[in-house]
């Protein structure tokens, strides 16, 4: 299975900022990136063509987008359609991030709506899931995770592509805190997560990726890349610095 190692940009960087950022990286692990790994920036949507243009024809990289809205077109001011993603290059999309979540109020079932519409206009998709600290804490990680992989795959075709739709799992207290799962936690979400996909898509879901993504660095991603059922990483502030996440794509 390829190894995915995604940088999701968040709200940073300008246009010319996400383009030479993304030339850096590249600069710095085109000659060294290991077999069976690839690599995707997620910058905004004002980023996005730069930073393809800077990847070129590069086919271990990949460019992807923070958000999208489930329709094809219409009065839905400040939103952007899948299609438009992909004009401008755009081959992935996140759903259910954990601040799309519970930041800006999107339910388990607009994600859901999402990844399916998402995977039907030709995106790959990577759809999140996590616990926030209280529901950890209260034994609910199961429950959680349970409810939002159910409701968010629900009406994703059982016979989607495996490599059209991965999970990030991404415990919400790990998020930008600097604290970090620790492998045995990592690696009690991942089975839970590899279960359910099986019993969900059947044999594809052995071969659907699982993303860990809280506070990725360059000293613990070999560590996590490691561990079972880690398929890649989702990397937030650690991606910002093309020498930074460079470490991780190679680690």
């Amino acid at each position: 299975m390829i190894k995915l190692f995604a940088a999701n940009w968040k709200m940073h960087k300008t246009t010319g900022e996400a383009g030479q950022t993304a030339a850096d990286l590249h600069k710095l692990t085109a000659d060294k990136l290991p077999a069976g790994r690839e690599v995707l920036l997620i910058p905004t949507f004002t980023g996005l063509e730069a930073v393809k243009k800077a990847l070129g024809t590069d086919e271990r990289y990949s460019s992807g987008a923070q958000n999208f809205y489930p329709q094809k077109q219409g009065a839905f001011t400040g939103e952007i359609s899948p299609a438009m993603l992909k004009d401008v290059g755009a081959t992935y999309a996140l759903t259910g991030h954990s601040e799309r979540r519970h930041v800006l109020g999107e339910t388990d079932e607009l994600v859901g709506a999402k990844t399916v519409f998402g995977l039907a206009e030709g995106l790959r998709i990577i759809l999140c899931v996590g616990e926030k600290i209280e529901e950890r804490k209260a034994g609910k990680l199961a429950e959680v995770l349970t409810r939002q992989l159910t409701i968010g795959t629900r009406d994703v075709p059982k016979d989607v592509a495996p490599e059209y739709l991965s999970i990030a799992y991404e415990p919400v207290w790990a998020i930008g805190t600097g604290e970090v799962a620790g492998p045995a936690e990592i690696i009690e979400a991942h089975a839970l997560v590899r279960s359910l996909l099986l019993q969900i898509f059947g044999d594809s879901g052995a071969k659907m990726r699982i993303l860990y993504g809280g506070s990725v660095k360059p000293d613990n991603a070999t560590e996590i890349i490691a561990l079972d059922n880690v398929d890649g990483v989702l990397v937030g502030g650690a991606s910002l610095k093309a020498d930074d996440f460079s470490r991780i794509v190679l680690a």
